[in-house]
């Protein structure tokens, strides 16, 4: 009597298992999809965020011209300026 109890029990544990695993399973692909997907924007992502470092450092070298031109030609804020 006791074994057709613990056999009705894994029985049952197993159906549950079973429930609760089939629609992980049919999932997967969608989910693989969309990982495959998350893993290509983040090298978009990465991509763009060196191009906007590069982007940062041009700026500043352009900045920096910039200055050294206004330095030379004698408006490096040493005049008051003219609109008041």
């Amino acid at each position: 009597m006791l074994t057709w109890i613990v056999l009705a029990v894994l029985g049952c544990a197993l159906l549950v298992l079973v429930g609760a695993v089939r629609p992980v399973l049919t999932r997967l692909p969608a989910l693989r999809r969309a990982a495959l997907a998350l893993q290509r924007r983040q090298g978009e992502a990465e991509a763009l965020a060196a191009q906007a470092e590069r982007l940062q450092l041009r700026l500043a070298q352009l900045e920096q011209s910039l200055a050294a031109a206004a330095a030379r030609s004698g408006r490096a804020g040493d005049r008051p300026d003219r609109h008041g």
